[in-house]
């Protein structure tokens, strides 16, 4: 269809779509046998650490009642689902009051999630707060149809995570009605931290709540990688902060209740991105609940998909098994990592202690190999289109709102033949 009968944001995605090098990467996908000169693809969070023993699992008879062939429950989902989810985050994220069916709302992944979220928060026009640096696709997720603002949140050289921070979130908040007249109606936080790869203080996320209650902000949670959490042998320092769920807050003379959500999905804890399932916890707001019943139309899970989650997260023996050897793996993923990066001089984010990826700066490491190249700035620029250049695709930081140039993000739950294959590529780029 021509550009032209489309609307103004439609035409906007178009241009930056056909633009982005993602689309070439995915088309041309490295493969050590059958297509050794693709592209390397460690730019994306997904985890194949564990797929052998997931598809075990899966693929052996599953009996599906004819009830899963139809609308069943509605779009957000089955009772079933309901209640197996929430027995099994009660047991892993130990919330102050028991989750409960009518607490949940499933969607076809975190991606809808959020964009119910804005939908339901924040009108046009009105902000949602979001830290630097962030997970790059929260911005169209929680704007792009919603037409709700997003606003990064610049902290300079006060560490993100830390309590200075939360004076930051506030000079955001005020700057933004200063300029706009308009309120921000949501703090986004990615807990734990997307790409950062650490974990929120209990005293921050307390803090952060009471700052919420303050200017009447609904306070969200992205818990999509609560339990990829691993024990950090490499860095010395900071010391790894153990992650606490922000449901397990006791939100009495903190917050209240109904300003507060958090979201978790299949996504990363089970390394299935295709099995689409995530879910809105709002265990105090009911309005929230009956505002979505509708719209769940648009991101109902499949039949499928809860009757095949709903037998998985009842099954306590093979969850704790599987949870407990991600998480072995995640550690050894990125002890090899770091220590490849320490051994060829390039710096990163230390202190990780969950999720998939390390923070890396890159241009500092350029600009000492090619000083002459460090005139004129956008160091991260010229870094990626070497990147590009040896067919290794990582995730900007110009992508993911960082402050500094020169930083990326690197993935390193693709298997140890990708992932050693993606760093030999990625020092190629910055020495040749």
């Amino acid at each position: 269809m021509p550009q032209s009968f489309l609307s103004t944001r439609a035409r906007t995605v178009v241009t930056n779509e056909s633009t982005n090098p993602f689309h070439e990467v995915t088309k041309d996908s490295w493969n050590p046998t059958t297509n050794p000169t693709g592209y390397i693809n460690v730019g994306v969070a997904e985890n194949t650490l564990m797929h052998t023993a997931f598809l075990k699992y899966i693929n052996k008879p599953l009996t599906l009642p004819a009830k899963y062939l139809t609308y069943n429950e509605g779009g957000s989902g089955s009772t079933r689902l309901k209640n197996s989810i929430a027995a099994f985050l009660n047991k892993h994220l130990r919330p102050a009051i028991p989750l409960q069916a009518s607490h949940l709302l499933p969607t076809n992944g975190l991606s809808s999630a959020l964009e119910h979220v804005s939908w339901s928060f924040a009108d046009p026009g009105e902000g949602i707060l979001l830290g630097r640096p962030y997970y790059g696709m929260f911005i169209p997720d929680l704007s792009l149809r919603s037409g709700s603002v997003v606003v990064p949140v610049k902290f300079d050289d006060v560490d993100p995570l830390a309590m200075d921070a939360v004076g930051k979130y506030e000079e955001a908040i005020l700057d933004f009605q200063r300029r706009t007249g308009k309120n921000v109606k949501v703090l986004m936080l990615c807990h734990p931290h997307n790409p950062l790869g650490r974990c929120y203080p209990r005293d921050v996320l307390v803090a952060l709540m009471r700052l919420c209650q303050r200017y009447q902000v609904h306070f969200v949670s992205d818990e999509i990688y609560a339990l990829s959490v691993f024990e950090n042998g490499v860095d010395e320092q900071p010391p790894a902060v153990p992650f606490e769920s922000a449901l397990s807050v006791d939100l009495t003379g903190v917050i209240d209740p109904r300003l507060v959500h958090v979201l978790w999905g299949m996504s990363k804890d089970f390394g299935a991105n295709g099995i689409r399932l995530g879910v809105i916890i709002s265990q105090a707001n009911r309005d929230v609940h009956f505002a979505l019943g509708g719209s769940t139309l648009y991101s109902s899970v499949s039949g499928l998909t809860d009757h095949l989650v709903s037998v998985m997260l009842e099954d306590f023996e093979f969850t704790d098994w599987y949870i407990r050897r991600n998480q072995e793996l995640l550690a050894e993923g990125y002890a090899y990592t770091t220590t490849y990066l320490k051994d060829h001089g390039i710096e990163y984010a230390t202190g990780c202690n969950a999720g998939f990826f390390v923070w890396m700066d890159l241009g500092k490491r350029f600009c000492e190999l090619h000083p002459g190249e460090s005139e004129g700035g956008d160091i991260g620029e010229k870094v990626m289109r070497r990147l590009l250049k040896k067919k290794v695709f990582l995730a900007n930081g110009a992508f993911c709102g960082s402050e500094r140039d020169g930083w990326f993000r690197i993935v390193f739950t693709q298997g140890d033949g990708l992932l050693s294959e993606a760093l030999a590529r990625i020092v190629a780029a910055l020495e040749g």
